[in-house]
């Protein structure tokens, strides 16, 4: 007779991932990154046992997207004051803050659950090709070989 396998919080081990953001589209690329937080590649994937990797991303401003998206898609903020409503195209938020359109892509496509907070802290999202998590991804690398 078969079991399920359930994997266990302290079996957990969790590798390093870097993503280059260079041309690629930015709904693609937020889905491998949530597959990558959430750990559904890996064969001990459970549901609720938050068994993901860090994921490093770098050149987030140089994302694309496709159509005219840029000026279509709005962001929508409210401060919770009277008229407090805010908006800001795609294109601005691109040139005002690069890292944020990933971060909400990832946030808005992990799984809305108390696990989405802890997914969110294991990724690191930068504009440029700099990083500080060299260490990291090296040591990452080498277990993999």
């Amino acid at each position: 007779m078969k079991k399920t396998y359930m994997q266990k919080t302290a079996e957990v081990t969790r590798s390093w991932h870097l993503i280059d953001a260079d041309n690629q589209i930015l709904g693609r690329v937020a889905t491998q990154i949530a597959t990558l937080l959430i750990g559904k590649q890996k064969p001990t994937y459970t549901p609720h046992i938050d068994g993901g990797d860090y994921v490093v991303v770098i050149n987030s401003s140089k994302v694309a997207v496709t159509g005219n998206k840029e000026e279509k898609k709005i962001y929508y903020h409210h401060s919770n004051h009277p008229g407090g409503l805010s908006s800001m195209n795609l294109g601005t938020m691109m040139e005002k803050f690069p890292t944020r359109a990933i971060e909400k892509a990832v946030f808005n496509m992990l799984p809305k659950n108390k696990l989405r907070s802890e997914r969110m802290n294991r990724l690191k999202i930068y504009a440029g090709a700099e990083h500080k998590h060299q260490s990291q991804l090296s040591s990452s690398e080498e277990k993999k070989n």
